[in-house]
């Protein structure tokens, strides 16, 4: 069975400013809200395959966050705190009450946050998930070339413009060559701003001696059931934080996806799927 997805627009009012946000919805059912990654990231990116598949069972929603996909991209500092509010503002926005939730990457850490913070959840699906660990391997030179302009601009330079460069970055996420559809489907929605928005971010979370964001000493708090979801070959998150986080959480599932990246949801995405429809069917 096939379920139409459809393009939808909220205006939300977020940190003072007014933000006019495309999402995605369809299906019907209790609410699954799915959050992309930072970046060379959108609703129609990381979740082009999961949206129809979950609908079958669930009401989804997947919104582009401001700086991505066809939402707008402002000129203004982007921080976990400016999404984790802009979250909030839309489940106010569309009316969802204690949806589950799916996050991959910054979308895992924002999702985390979220309850944390005494959003209500239903249930919460991390996927290969920012904000399990203080720190990389790659950190330490991320942030000195944050920190420098002239060195930011040169590694980012064309990834906007340039598919090559987009396979590129995409080719050191993932596990395998990534699909001529996966890279289409980054440039059509990836633009100047977008690496403005992701340069930003970044900027805020990478500092001198860690990672700005990190729950791993507050999951024990989490009453909600949580399946955390990581490919094993993740160069990026390594999947020793989701083993770790679910060991800690007080109820909790781990996937660890074989021969997978950092985008299961696009990399596998009949495993993933299959992972999330039998989880969320729990809550029924």
């Amino acid at each position: 069975m096939s379920t139409d997805i459809t393009s939808e627009r909220v205006e939300l009012t977020v940190d003072g400013d007014d933000v006019d946000l495309h999402y995605r919805t369809g299906g019907s059912g209790p609410p699954l809200v799915f959050l992309h990654g930072i970046g060379l990231d959108a609703a129609t990116v990381s979740w082009r395959h999961a949206l129809p598949a979950l609908a079958d069972e669930r009401t989804v929603y997947a919104p582009d966050l401001p700086g991505h996909g066809e939402s707008d991209k402002p000129n203004r500092a982007y921080t976990t705190s400016y999404y984790l509010a802009t979250v909030e503002a839309f489940l106010d926005a569309i009316d969802v009450d204690e949806p589950a939730m799916a996050g991959l990457s910054m979308g895992g850490a924002l999702a985390l946050g979220h309850a944390l913070d005494g959003g209500s959840v239903e249930r919460l699906v991390l996927v290969n998930s920012y904000g399990l660990g203080g720190d990389a391997y790659w950190r330490t030179a991320a942030s000195s070339v944050l920190q420098t302009p002239v060195l930011g601009n040169l590694l980012w330079h064309g990834v906007s413009t340039s598919k090559p460069a987009i396979r590129t970055g995409l080719r050191s996420m993932g596990a395998t060559e990534p699909p001529q559809a996966l890279v289409e489907d980054v440039d059509s929605v990836v633009d100047r701003r977008t690496v403005r928005a992701m340069r930003r971010w970044q900027r805020s979370e990478f500092g001198r001696t860690g990672f700005r964001t990190n729950y791993a000493d507050r999951l024990e708090e989490l009453s909600v059931p949580t399946l955390v979801i990581h490919g094993d070959e993740d160069p990026l998150l390594p999947p020793s934080w989701s083993r770790k986080a679910a060991a800690t959480l007080p109820e909790s599932e781990l996937k660890l996806v074989k021969n997978c990246g950092h985008n299961p949801p696009r990399e596998c995405p009949e495993r993933f799927n299959s992972a999330v429809r039998s989880f969320c069917a729990t809550g029924e």
